[in-house]
């Protein structure tokens, strides 16, 4: 199976500045990773015409396909239109449908069409025309010797439209490119060397044709199964029954797939148990709450929660004994148990859980070092706390906190 090969290359002085950030190399290459193409390179470049056509060069030199944004404005900066006529040694012509397009575009907005915007209607004449509904610079495609070059605007909204319109069927259609199917299997409360021994045997028993990816971040671990055919579906079918082979292995870690995130599968959980939570957070000071509510109709399940980062408030909003705070301290097994218990009451809910610790980088001891926090859950018939011992610094000690006693509510839901 052949292998296309393609590169990104963005046009803008802006870019290199830092005055924009580049979103449209990510969002291109994940389009072109559906198709089977493989991005070799992205690169950028100023608005400076022998170093846009010398990366012109670079990228044919790579790769099959070059997708090109940026530079496309009426305006003398914008080099994009008069370089690649000039790379493609092809004089620059009137293009009457863009002209009808622009002046419409302007006049419907009762706006001046003016010289400098007939300017837009001007292309590389060895070019074909894609035509632009959303804004005014048109996108070009060229072919040479079974390579590809394509240009659109930078403005995310109209590059993105180009694509699903235009470029990708041209694109597939031109290459006749192979099926690539990914499957994330995201896996939380293991590392990834723990994960990797535990499914060695079945990674080294994978088909050729499917490849494993490890994919770490903080607290969690995703798989990428990677799949390459011509069918579509039977890839699919051969992932799943792949993953259903590994799940007494692995299940217990499992949280979900693809961008399936921790706090909506506990909502899905919560949803279908027709269960409540609600929370009592010190140290990660309301971070819990603000992830569980990012999730669209979590009101069905989240009654509320508290900050009670003062132990007076511990003992007033939540119920914590003023007992349980002098003997154990308020980062103790003892007072998280409290607060998970008393904020399911204070809120009626079926679930209560709590977060109480040293984030750092100070207020840490001898037997309390930075990074000890406890969590806990609550339910009404139980009642589990846990110990971590994290790290140095503060924010990602809220973070791995956070993930902790959502795992630990997750795992509490499957029993």
């Amino acid at each position: 199976m052949t292998k296309i090969l393609a590169e990104i290359l963005t046009i803008g002085d802006e870019i290199l500045f830092g005055q924009i950030t580049d979103t449209n190399s990510q969002w291109m290459s994940q389009e072109l990773d559906q198709l089977g193409i493989r991005v070799v390179r992205k690169t950028t470049v100023g608005d400076n015409e022998e170093d846009i056509l010398s990366a012109f060069a670079e990228a044919e030199a790579k790769a099959d396909l070059v997708l090109i944004t940026g530079g496309l404005g009426p305006t003398n900066d914008d080099l994009t239109m008069p370089m690649l006529a000039r790379y493609f040694d092809s004089g620059i012509v009137k293009n009457q449908a863009v002209e009808d397009h622009v002046r419409n575009f302007f006049e419907s907005r009762g706006r001046e069409f003016t010289e400098m915007n007939k300017r837009q209607a001007l292309v590389p004449e060895v070019a074909t025309v894609l035509h632009n509904e959303l804004g005014t610079a048109p996108g070009t495609w060229y072919e040479r010797e079974g390579k590809v070059f394509v240009s659109m605007p930078g403005v995310p909204h109209e590059m993105k439209h180009l694509m699903k319109e235009h470029v990708l069927p041209r694109v597939r259609e031109f290459f006749h490119t192979p099926v690539i199917y990914h499957k994330l299997i995201k896996t939380v409360g293991i590392g990834e060397s723990f994960l990797a021994d535990k499914i060695k045997d079945w990674e080294e028993n994978l088909p050729g044709h499917i490849k494993l990816a490890y994919l770490p971040s903080i607290g969690h671990v995703k798989l990428r199964l990677t799949a390459t055919g011509d069918n579509r579906e039977k890839l699919a079918a051969e992932v799943s029954e792949l993953i259903d082979q590994a799940l007494p292995i692995m299940g217990k870690y499992i949280y979900g797939y693809d961008g399936t995130t921790l706090e909506q599968a506990i909502g899905e959980m919560l949803l279908e148990r027709k269960q409540t939570i609600a929370l009592a957070e010190s140290c990660t000071g309301g971070y819990v709450q603000h992830k569980l509510t990012t999730i669209a109709g979590s009101s069905a399940y989240f009654q509320g929660g508290v900050v009670p980062y003062h132990n007076d408030f511990k003992m007033d909003l939540i119920g914590v004994k003023e007992a349980t705070l002098a003997a154990h301290g308020a980062v103790s097994e003892e007072t998280v148990k409290e607060m998970a218990e008393g904020v399911r009451r204070k809120f009626k809910a079926d679930i209560g859980a709590a977060t109480s610790g040293i984030a750092g980088p100070g207020g840490g001891s001898e037997d309390k070092p930075v990074g000890t926090v406890w969590i806990a859950y609550a339910d009404g018939e139980q009642t589990i706390a846990k110990k971590l011992q994290l790290t140095q610094n503060r924010k990602l000690n809220i973070e791995l906190s956070q993930i902790a006693v959502l795992n630990l509510v997750r795992k509490s839901l499957k029993g």
